[in-house]
């Protein structure tokens, strides 16, 4: 049996030179492309129209006119009006009726006032940071569609839907890398405040990564609200993380060794040298970011100890604030050193996790702010489920993957292989 989308294909075909007719009018006549008399929406009824009688026909199993319906049991029984949303503003077509009265459109189903494609148009909007009202706006400037407000909620409703199905969803059982990160965005909590958003992200055994959650805050988490975030992964399906790579956040790296044992935890090097560069007079920031790197490239923890003994010889009696992030953390800088190159090059930072928020803030720049956790986290789902061409994406396949994971079942054995 042929599917809806494959006798919309052969409608479209039979009808196109009535399509091509009406294009050569338009231009001919300079009539309007939109609206209730508009070329395009006369083509999209023709097309519409002419995919339901293919349907029908598949239904009855034969065409409209032929004489084999005569003593079928079942024939052609009129049409029924009805007014659709499409990308091109309201149609009104005739949707062929059954005698039996179990014929079942699939290009244009019961009860549906939608064909496919205006909903996407409103949530594809809404994942840029527009507003109802500048949806509403958008779509009668470029559409010539006036709808509702209450209708652009509806179409964006089935969001918190599918958002609450993602976050619950289960996963891998283990995770080879696991990265979390936090971004700022203004929303309202009694009155408009910064709150930070949570944003973990996994790369697992096969090198495909995901966004595995994200959670608002309150902007003084500690371990026992980390612990919260962790356990719930942990319920969804993972099992074990084998280096954990984060920027530093109170109570997380004691946290993730609370709920993963085995894990071993990289602090972001990019986040500590962006950290102690804070504490630093500008003209100084070049130096410090050379020679800090040339601490967190060292083949080995003693190399990296005696270059970070030498920057700290040089700048502690100036920036003794710089040192004291660095020691305070240092048994968390230094584990990705015991770890050969290819590793190195997926754990060391979390900047993969940059595009990302990049993306985030640009769609709440556009917001303003959000009016509570539910609307900003609707977006941000949207913003990771809808990604641009031609940019780069958080899922997907890491690069070098193999050389990465070979790597990894020579330092963690079965742990990778037991799988």
């Amino acid at each position: 049996m042929q599917t809806g989308a494959e006798l919309a294909r052969i409608a479209t075909e039979q009808n196109r030179e009535l399509a091509e007719d009406l294009i050569e009018r338009a231009r001919r006549e300079g009539l309007q492309l939109v609206g209730e008399n508009g070329v395009l929406t006369g083509l999209v009824k023709l097309v519409l129209e002419g995919a339901l009688e293919a349907e029908m026909a598949e239904h009855l199993g034969y065409e409209k006119g032929d004489s084999a319906g005569a003593g079928s049991g079942n024939h052609r029984n009129g049409t029924s009006r009805k007014t659709v949303l499409s990308q091109v503003g309201p149609v009104q077509i005739n949707i062929p009726r059954d005698r039996a009265g179990n014929f079942t459109p699939q290009i244009v189903p019961k009860h549906s006032r939608r064909v496919d494609g205006f909903s996407e148009t409103i949530i594809s909007l809404y994942a840029k940071g527009l507003t109802t009202g500048e949806i509403q706006a958008h779509l009668a400037e470029v559409y010539d569609i006036e709808v509702s407000r209450d209708l652009v909620s509806r179409a964006t409703a089935q969001v918190a839907q599918d958002l609450a199905a993602w976050r619950t969803r289960p996963l891998d059982r283990v995770y080879a890398v696991l990265l979390i990160d936090c971004i700022y965005i203004k929303i309202r909590d009694g009155a408009v405040a910064n709150k930070p958003v949570y944003i973990a992200v996994g790369i697992n055994l096969d090198g495909d990564r995901d966004v595995l959650g994200m959670w608002v805050g309150t902007g003084g988490e500690g371990a026992k609200q980390w612990m919260t975030w962790l356990t719930e992964l942990r319920n969804r399906g993972i099992q074990d993380v084998l280096i954990a790579c984060c920027d530093g956040l109170k109570g997380l790296p004691e946290s993730i060794n609370d709920v993963w044992p085995q894990t071993d935890v990289q602090l972001c090097v990019v986040h500590m040298v962006r950290t102690s560069l804070r504490y630093a007079a500008k003209q100084h920031w070049g130096a410090i970011a050379r020679q800090l790197k040339e601490v967190y490239t060292a083949k080995t923890a003693d190399e990296a100890e005696q270059r970070f003994a030498r920057f700290e010889e040089e700048w502690g009696d100036r920036y003794p604030a710089v040192i004291d992030t660095w020691r305070r953390s240092w048994e968390h800088v230094i584990v990705f050193m015991r770890f050969p190159a290819p590793i190195r090059r997926v754990v060391y930072t979390t900047n993969m996790i940059e595009s990302l928020n990049s993306r985030f803030r640009q769609a709440s720049r556009r917001r303003g702010h959000f009016p509570d956790d539910d609307a900003a986290l609707k977006v941000l789902y949207l913003v990771i489920q809808n990604p641009i061409k031609n940019h780069a994406n958080i899922t997907g396949r890491t690069q070098s993957w193999k050389q990465a994971i070979n790597s990894l079942a020579g330092y963690y054995g079965d742990r990778v292989t037991d799988r």
